[in-house]
């Protein structure tokens, strides 16, 4: 007796294994492995170091496909080369059932079971493989196949399939009616989408969709053919009607499914009114006025604009009216127009043809203001408000001098420089010896339209200039004639030939020593002198002498250049 318990023990006890360490015996549990878990239709395979499927599977895997050939060898690591044996299992959803052939070749012996029931037996050691097919009918829903092989000695191989047999003679059986239907109708593109669950028949060919109005029967031919379980119905009529929708499915044998439970549909009217047509546009004080004649079952009017004939169409307004002034229209722009009808179920006709026109602009920009003018030792740094005016193309900046006594004075001036639309300061470089000067900004749009031409009203202001003339006069009686050139924070300086001269001398005020100091000396070949030193934001006096061979200078020629910062 307590043998027998010891051999039912040690067959149990596979999840022990034995060790030494140390010269002592010791037992260490192996890890338990997780249950294999299959899904259907892929088969449970399991693998036996017996030919009678007893004790702890050596292996537990999933196989798709019964197709095997080992040989003569092992079918897999830790089993023997004979007297082993593997069994599938798979439980599955038939749909309908129907009539299958079960196909089966082996080498040594294979059992085939559907709900335990054997339906397939050849379970003998051969020397070569064997073949049978039997025919079954499988009934509806849920069953299970087992397939049993058994290697006794030499080679092992084994083939098993299951197939529906689809000749209409043999398959009578009618799939089942699809299930989980369902309809979604999009009433903005009058489209309709059935969606229903895909049946389980292995010899499904595919689905019908059918569709009435309401009050009429099904037709003999099907709306559409399909193998997805999702059809969308885009040749709905565009009109308020209801209709209904089934979907049958039909097998290889040619035998269809009853029709689901109808599934309705009530559609919108979709069917836009006509075009408004006699659409015309011309400019008014107020902007452009459109006008066109009136639409049968029109509640609404559209209006669409684009800047040129073939651009993109915006909707700028609906109206009830066959009218619209467009006063959102920029001046001095041509503009294209284009108007819909809309009934009151929101369908919009096509647009109507295109038409243009343009609103002149004769209205001056606003005034500038907030102008000042601070005297520096370059002449003037001027600044004022950012003018608000839409179409602002630029500033054009005025100055001059004050003519007349102190009781009538006049500003004489002249145009000295055009500004950006986004600029609201300038540098007016000017020689500061101390005159009054009358200074203004005016503001012109895109148009040309002036604010100071058109209302004769400029923001003038008056401001003195600083004195920065050097205390010592230069000789008017030189023979150096002398120019210059100011840009980019240097200032060339040049003069002519001086006749007999050796070279010359270049010298430039210095205000803090009120002195003409030399910077440079040239040869009597070179007529030129670049000052990189000059600083930004100054007024420079220069002098140049002609140098002559007994040492001796010429009277200086002077010239004054002015460095914006």
């Amino acid at each position: 007796m307590n043998r027998a318990r010891r051999r039912t023990n040690a067959a149990a006890a596979t999840a022990v294994v034995l060790a030494t360490a140390g010269g002592l015996l010791t037992v260490v549990a192996a890890p338990a492995s997780a249950a294999t878990s299959c899904a259907s239709p892929v088969f449970k395979r399991q693998f036996f170091a017996n030919t009678s499927f007893s004790g702890t599977a050596k292996k537990t895997d999933c196989d798709s496909t019964i197709n095997e050939n080992w040989g003569t060898g092992a079918p897999a690591s830790g089993l023997p080369k004979d007297n082993f044996s593997v069994r599938w299992t798979v439980t599955r959803d038939f749909g309908s059932g129907g009539p299958f052939a079960l196909s089966a070749a082996t080498q040594d012996g294979i059992r085939v079971y559907l709900d335990g029931v054997r339906k397939v037996d050849l379970w003998k050691n051969v020397s070569t493989t064997v073949t049978k097919t039997v025919n079954v009918t499988v009934p509806s829903g849920k069953h299970t196949l087992r397939v049993d092989f058994v290697n006794w000695t030499g080679k092992a191989n084994v083939k098993f399939a299951y197939t529906p047999r689809t000749s209409a003679t043999v398959d009578k059986v009618k799939p089942l009616t699809p299930a989980g239907t369902s309809v979604k109708y999009d009433a903005a593109t009058g489209k309709a989408k059935l969606t229903w669950a895909k049946n389980k028949e292995m010899d499904l060919a595919g689905y019908r969709v059918y569709r009435r109005l309401k009050g009429a029967s099904f037709s003999g031919t099907p709306l559409a053919t399909t193998t997805s379980t999702t059809y969308t119905d885009i040749t709905l009529p565009k009109t308020v009607a209801t209709y209904y929708y089934e979907v049958r499915a039909y097998d290889m044998a040619g035998n269809v499914s009853a029709g689901t439970a109808d599934l309705p549909v009530t559609t919108a009217d979709r069917t836009p009114p006509a075009a408004p047509t006699k659409l015309k546009a011309e400019s008014s004080s107020d902007g452009v006025l459109l006008a066109w004649n009136m639409v049968a079952d029109a509640s609404s009017y559209r209006v669409y604009r684009a800047t040129s004939s073939d651009g993109t169409y915006t909707r700028i307004a609906a109206t009830g009216l066959n009218s619209y002034v467009d006063g959102s229209s920029a001046d001095d722009t041509r503009y294209y127009y284009r108007v819909t009808a809309v009934d009151a179920a929101g369908n919009e006709s096509a647009r109507s043809a295109t038409v243009s026109a343009t609103r002149w602009d004769v209205t001056p920009p606003s005034a500038v203001t907030g102008l000042t003018a601070t005297p520096t030792r370059y002449g003037f740094h001027l600044t004022w408000d950012a003018n608000p005016t839409p179409d602002l193309s630029r500033y054009v900046v005025y100055a001059g001098e004050l003519v007349g006594d102190d009781e009538e004075q006049a500003c004489i001036v002249n145009e000295v420089a055009w500004l950006f639309a986004d600029t609201t300061s300038y540098d007016y470089a000017t020689v500061p010896d101390g005159e009054e000067r009358c200074l203004f900004v005016d503001a012109v749009d895109d148009n040309g339209n002036s604010h100071y031409r058109q209302t004769r009203s400029p923001n003038i202001v008056t401001a003195n200039e600083l004195d920065t003339t050097p205390s010592v006069p230069t000789p008017e009686d030189s023979s150096v004639r002398l120019y210059h050139y100011a840009d980019n924070g240097v200032i060339e300086l040049n003069w002519n030939r001086v006749a007999d001269a050796t070279g010359y001398q270049i010298y430039r005020w210095n205000p803090d020593t009120r002195a003409y100091e030399k910077l440079a000396a040239t040869a009597n070949t070179s007529y030129s002198y670049t000052d990189t030193g000059a600083a930004r934001g100054d007024t420079h006096y220069y002098w140049v002498t002609a140098q002559y061979a007994d040492g001796t200078e010429s009277a200086p020629g002077g010239e004054t250049a002015v460095l914006r910062p």
